[in-house]
């Protein structure tokens, strides 16, 4: 798989949307079938390519939201003045082709080869590699008790929301915390702020359980978060991040 994701890295593949999901009034997920997938490991990225009629190219990185049993598919939040996510999200339909680029990254993956406890904290879409991560410990069967703490504006705003409830139904071991920081329906019985050290303090695992620790969100998000961890007892280095910028 290792030498797979390096291939990709250096190959455009001609991809085929074969199918789409709208998770929320701005999120999308598509399913692609990229010609000479070598496949994925749960956490990485793709580059997209868009080549308009006249050459010009605009190009930006999305997540892989599948496992990797299950095939290539990105989930994408749409930027009002993007480039690339406004046809992902509105405009994309099944049998349109572009190119996809990987798939890129070995830092921040999770395999599922032990039982270590799973951390997963995610802000907005920073939830999609921590989701193919999700998914992946489905597939398997993993033992590995996982906990996921996840931020968003609003209700509607939770990406994946019936998913996570049908997985988190299972009892498997898999929990799920929800923070709103914007609106919360009447009856909400979530956290209703901003992740901070005291959410931290009652979702995480204490560090001496030594957990697998992935964070994903904006850059401000993911520093708030990973001080609150480090704040608590983590070590730096246990805690693997990362950021996504505004570029869509």
């Amino acid at each position: 798989m290792a030498g797979a994701a390096v291939l990709g890295r250096l190959t455009w593949l001609v991809t085929e949307v074969t199918g789409a999901v709208l998770e929320t009034p701005r999120v999308r997920t598509l399913f692609l079938d990229a010609e000479g997938w070598l496949g994925h490991r749960a956490g990485q990225h793709v580059d997209v390519r868009l080549t308009a009629e006249d050459g010009y190219q605009a190009e930006r990185s999305y997540s892989i939201a599948s496992a990797p049993q299950d095939g290539l598919a990105i989930t994408v939040e749409r930027l009002d003045d993007g480039e690339v996510s406004p046809y992902l999200v509105d405009e994309a339909r099944d049998g349109d082709r572009f190119e996809v680029r990987g798939p890129i990254g070995g830092y921040f993956v999770w395999d599922g080869t032990d039982d270590a406890p799973l951390l997963l904290v995610a802000g907005g879409s920073g939830v999609v590699p921590l989701m193919s991560m999700i998914r992946h410990r489905a597939a398997v069967g993993s033992s590995a008790p996982a906990r996921l703490l996840y931020s968003s504006r609003t209700h509607e705003d939770v990406i994946y929301r019936a998913e996570l409830d049908e997985l988190k139904a299972r009892n498997d071991g898999l929990v799920v915390f929800h923070t709103l920081t914007r609106s919360q329906p009447e009856g909400w019985t979530g956290y209703a702020r901003r992740i901070d050290e005291e959410i931290l303090r009652e979702v995480a695992w204490p560090p001496a359980d030594e957990p697998r620790v992935f964070v994903c969100g904006s850059t401000r998000f993911v520093d708030t978060a990973a001080d609150g961890l480090v704040a608590l007892g983590y070590a730096p280095e246990s805690i693997r991040t990362e950021r996504f910028g505004a570029t869509g």
